[in-house]
């Protein structure tokens, strides 16, 4: 599973970024588990609300207070579990935290290098309770040059909330854009798709 830690504290994180990293799990069948951390600095209830109505398994965190620090323990435990996120969103403090069942500053009990955008290189770490985690490097934008893309006609499929409404819309090929008698464009007014993630 994809572990995707994220804040709405400084550093940010863009919604569209998380939403580019799951659409590419969920192609690849991969489990994502949203993590928002710093909810000590500035709770995260946007992002809260936009990934828990999406259904996916959503946390309030934070590794300076170990808030939700417990409940992530048991979504990883026995579990190989990537954990990714913007540079400075608090994953190195996040595993300090799991490990050693409190906060401590970034760097104390981490290897050199581990998380860093200036050494893009991914440590894994096997952490008790049987969890397995890859700690991989912050990043400041999301690098698609290596990847295989989705092509847009496979697009709708990455969005698991669009599920119910794909094949009931007026025309078939439908984008889900602008066009007229779209199921999923009703299912945005409706409230049931979030904006952010149409």
């Amino acid at each position: 599973q994809l572990v995707i830690i994220v804040s709405q504290a400084v550093p940010a994180t863009d919604p569209f970024l998380i939403d580019r990293v799951i659409s590419i799990a969920e192609r690849r069948g991969c489990d994502s588990v949203i993590c928002v951390n710093k909810w000590d600095l500035v709770p995260g209830e946007d992002l809260y609300q936009i990934y828990t109505s999406a259904g996916f398994t959503t946390l309030k965190v934070s590794a300076e207070t170990g808030e939700g620090i417990e409940e992530l323990r048991q979504v990883i435990s026995g579990k190989v579990s990537a954990f990714t996120g913007n540079s400075g969103v608090g994953k190195s403090s996040i595993l300090n935290a799991l490990e050693l069942g409190s906060p401590c500053r970034q760097g104390d009990q981490r290897k050199a290098g581990a998380g860093s955008a200036h050494h893009p290189h991914v440590e894994l770490y096997r952490l008790s309770g049987g969890a397995l985690v890859a700690d991989t490097p912050g990043f400041s934008s999301f690098d698609t040059d290596r990847m295989e893309l989705c092509r847009k006609e496979e697009l709708e499929g990455c969005f698991r909330e669009f599920a119910p409404y794909l094949g009931k819309c007026q025309f078939t090929g439908c984008s889900h854009v602008k066009e007229k008698g779209c199921a999923v464009l009703k299912a945005v007014e409706a409230g049931a798709i979030q904006p952010s993630r149409h």
